[in-house]
């Protein structure tokens, strides 16, 4: 909804065509955007979305039709793509000297949370593709737009940074259109949804739940021609209606509606049969870790780390970039390179009946000279995927390859259809244990949706490494966080558990003075000596309740002797407060001697 219902839109389109070829994406499409609203643009990958949103921004001309902007509005527009060329301090903050941008709230909080590590100094042409989409987005968030265009605004951002991002576009009060297939983040932060299909934009109240609930109603009245959909829609909703307690963020939609749709429709997993299949195909020991021990340039990631994944179990992995989640899954899988400086001790765990299928972020194993379906058929022409047995043909066609795209070349394929294509192949493998890392990159929601119905009925152990909240809490059970002090910490409240754990060491970061790239703090020696002296004593505080912890922590080692799992349990998180509080000291210590000089 508007922020200001009755004023003039920031932008209309008046009946905007736009065609490539033959291929028309948008047809005499016309719409607006007002100030304050916040819109999720969603649709089929190719459907039109970014040609849509570049239009939007000015970016692009459409065939015919015309595009108006309002008077002095101020359009900040992120492609998918940006290769702007400088030091990341003149992209980000202009010819702004060290002490004004110090002095802003806004630059410091955006710069904290999207380029922690990234030095203002460096050339952009030498980051990652990674850093530079964060160097473009805090460039952006930093300036003073009227409306914001994003084009997959989440890509490369990790689970801390999406929520920092939604809580900031919420708390700025400016419009936004967003192309993004983050479901979690269009809940979070939509309060329209636009879908872009067939060349025309159908609109949505509400965030992502309530798109779901009103397409699933639409298809209900449409009934014979969307079988298939209508059950893979309702089943979501099923979830959502469901799902986690602790996602407060999604629009309230029509209780009574949704409730006649999934009167019926059972729990998306039959959790109970599906871990009894597992037993049956991996026996009592799947995989897992003893005493690991893993050091990677110069850093612990694994710190004497035991842990042991059961059969049927299905766990997300959590942590900041770098923290070792894709060593983990490789380390389970054994093929950790010896040439990457990477030292490993301790022993890996793995049943003699253990078959694991490994989902890389690299797409090296696709042959490019095949087509679709002998890529398929190259594993085997037919798969059991826990009840269904489907030929390669069928499970091309759920995950979105059917008619001529099954004799496309694979050198011909998208990022997202090599994507489909190797979780397919897979599947096809009948694997008992999954790891996945980064399954969702480059996929539609359509085609999550299908990959999700597709893993609710595959038996087997299953651990996810994903920076996609939604699809993390749709398909896992429970989550594990690397915290970066050389644990595998069980996070019982979950992804919400692990963000209160980063907000709060972050709080205690934000408390240290600011201070500019090679200058002083802008406060002075004063400031400095009494924001030293205000940090000294909250120190002091953390480290007795510190003390406290540890020491009960220890009793309950005592007292938990004769269960296992209790006992590794609590000995990762007494070796966590053990951590932080060495790290506290060391920090006591320096405070200390910058108070006295």
């Amino acid at each position: 909804m508007s922020r200001n219902p009755g004023g003039a839109n920031l932008v209309n389109l008046e009946n905007v065509s736009k065609a490539y070829g033959p291929l028309v994406l948008l047809g005499g499409v016309s719409l607006g955007v007002a100030a304050g609203e916040r819109i999720g643009v969603v649709g089929r990958n190719g459907g039109g979305k970014t040609t849509l949103v570049s239009i939007l921004a000015a970016a692009a001309q459409p065939d015919s039709g015309r595009v108006t902007h309002g008077r002095d509005v101020r359009v900040g527009y992120l492609p998918q793509h940006d290769g702007a060329d400088g030091t990341v301090r003149a992209l980000v903050l202009g010819t702004r000297p060290d002490h004004d941008w110090a002095g802003d709230p806004r630059a410091r909080e955006v710069i904290s949370a999207l380029l922690p590590g990234v030095a203002m100094d460096a050339p952009a042409g030498q980051l990652s593709g990674g850093e530079r989409r964060r160097v473009a987005l805090a460039r952006l968030l930093i300036a003073d737009p009227t409306m914001l265009v994003l084009d997959e605004p989440t890509n490369h951002l990790d689970i801390e940074a999406i929520d920092w991002l939604a809580g900031h576009l919420r708390e700025r009060g400016i419009a936004v259109v967003a192309v993004t297939h983050d479901r979690w983040f269009l809940d979070a932060v939509c309060e329209q949804i636009w879908e872009v299909a067939g060349g025309q934009v159908c609109k949505y109240d509400g965030g992502y739940s309530a798109y779901v609930l009103a397409r699933a109603e639409r298809d209900r009245l449409a009934a014979a021609a969307q079988r298939r959909r209508q059950n893979l829609l309702r089943k979501e909703l099923a979830w959502l209606r469901r799902g986690p307690p602790a996602r407060t963020s999604k629009p309230k939609f029509r209780v009574e509606a949704a409730n006649d749709l999934i009167a019926n429709e059972p729990p998306p997993r039959d959790t109970v049969q599906l871990t009894r299949l597992a037993a049956a195909r991996l026996g009592a020991t799947v995989v897992g870790l003893s005493d690991a021990v893993v050091r990677a340039g110069g850093r612990t990631l694994l710190d004497h780390v035991t842990w042991e994944l059961g059969p049927g179990e299905r766990v997300g992995i959590l942590g900041a970039n770098g923290s070792g989640k894709t060593t983990l899954l490789r380390l389970l899988d054994q093929t950790l390179p010896d040439s990457e400086g990477i030292q490993v001790e301790g022993r890996v765990i793995r049943g003699k009946t253990a078959r694991i299928g490994h989902l890389s972020q690299e797409l090296a194993e696709l042959r490019p000279s095949l087509r679709v379906i002998e890529a398929a058929e190259e594993v085997r022409h037919q798969a059991r995927i826990g009840q269904r047995e489907l030929s390669a043909s069928q499970l091309l066609q759920q995950l979105g390859f059917s008619g001529g795209w099954l004799q496309v070349a694979v050198s011909s394929l998208s990022g997202g259809e090599r994507r489909r294509l190797q979780l397919l192949r897979l599947l096809m493998d009948e694997p008992n244990v999954l790891l996945l890392d980064e399954p969702t990159n480059d996929l539609d929601i359509e085609t999550l949706t299908e990959v999700e119905d597709l893993l609710d009925g595959w038996p087997g152990s299953l651990v996810v490494v994903s920076h996609d909240r939604y699809f993390l809490e749709r398909v896992t059970d429970h989550v594990l966080a690397l915290p970066g002090d050389g644990t595998l910490a069980f996070l019982g409240g979950g992804v919400d558990e692990y963000l209160a754990m980063l907000r709060q060491r972050g709080a205690r970061r934000a408390e240290l003075p600011v201070r500019a790239p090679g200058g002083d703090v802008p406060a002075g020696a004063a400031g400095r000596a009494r924001a030293a002296r205000k940090e000294l004593q909250r120190v002091e505080r953390r480290l007795d309740r510190l003390g406290a912890e540890e020491a009960e922590l220890t009793s309950s080692l005592a007292a938990q002797a004769s269960d296992y799992r209790k006992l590794l349990e609590l000995g990762d998180r007494l070796r966590g407060v053990q951590q932080e509080k060495a790290d506290l000291e060391e920090r006591w210590l320096a405070l200390a001697e910058e108070i006295q000089t």
